[in-house]
């Protein structure tokens, strides 16, 4: 495991950022490793991404929001300290559909997502074997039967008993209110079967073939209040034809759903994605 600090800012755009910030960790002995920036000339703002090695580092992490506090008032920064060695901790929610959590759980035990998975949440059993074989339990929250409200209030019962961070919601095919929302701001990743923004909502690949389309996609993004409109994180796409039926579009789509939903996943967890302006600038 990695023992490093990751530093995240966005600010107005000025000269000095870069140079005062570099020069901070240079006074306490930081050895940088990754650096990542980007200027919005739109909106006048900077954003960056440092990630340092904390074995020399000659700065207490709990004294650094107060040595670091004159520079960030100075640029008016928003900023945050992360740090690798914390393993966030992520709930999956989902449905019928368990093709992105099977990728997920997999990914997760091979070494890929540096997360912690205490447990699945789901509307359905269907997900009862694969949580087994992976050891996870499985919590199932029959929406329809115990209605919306009750069962908003029980799965964030279970969030909090296990210190959730992260909520990934692998095709769990229900709307969360924006009550539940407000609980996790910018911490809820959603995939959904189209390259959005066209066809949001139900039934995307469907619309697709009813259009006639000539590439599908799907698309990972933060949950917000309003349905299928958070900031975008990732998005992929495949080209298809005449001659694929519906079917081929659903099975071509499910793979990009994988994708782009575990490239999401990863990059929250490394601290790696800052929201802007309904947007997200994801570093490398």
């Amino acid at each position: 495991m990695k023992n490093t600090a990751i530093l995240l800012i966005d600010c107005p755009d000025q000269k000095g950022i870069v140079a005062a910030v570099s020069d901070f960790l240079f006074r306490h002995q930081a050895n940088i490793l990754h650096a990542d920036q980007h200027q919005d000339s739109d909106r006048g703002l900077f954003l960056t991404r440092l990630e340092w090695d904390l074995t020399g580092f000659g700065l207490a992490i709990a004294d650094f929001g107060k040595a670091f506090a004159p520079i960030a008032e100075k640029f008016q920064m928003r900023w945050r300290l992360e740090l690798s060695s914390r393993q966030q901790r992520a709930a999956i929610f989902v449905s019928k559909y368990d093709h992105c959590l099977a990728d997920l759980l997999y990914r997760h035990e091979s070494g890929e997502l540096g997360c912690e998975i205490p447990l699945i949440i789901s509307n359905h059993r269907e997900a009862e074997r694969l949580a087994g074989f992976h050891r996870i339990p499985l919590h199932v929250v029959a929406v329809e039967e115990m209605g919306k409200a009750r069962a908003e209030r029980r799965q964030l019962a279970l969030l909090k008993e296990n210190e959730i961070d992260l909520v990934v919601l692998a095709r769990y095919m229900q709307i969360l209110s924006a009550e539940f929302v407000a609980q996790y701001p910018q911490r809820i990743i959603n995939v959904h079967h189209s390259f959005l923004p066209a066809f949001s909502g139900a039934r995307p690949y469907h619309r697709a073939f009813e259009r006639g389309v000539k590439l599908i996609g799907a698309t990972s993004h933060y949950v917000t209040e309003t349905l299928d409109e958070g900031p975008i994180i990732e998005q992929d796409v495949v080209r298809i034809s005449h001659r694929d039926q519906l079917e081929d579009l659903v099975q071509k789509g499910r793979d990009l759903e994988k994708v782009v939903l575990s490239r999401a996943v990863r990059w929250h967890i490394e601290h790696r994605i800052l929201v802007y302006a309904k947007k997200t600038v994801v570093f490398d």
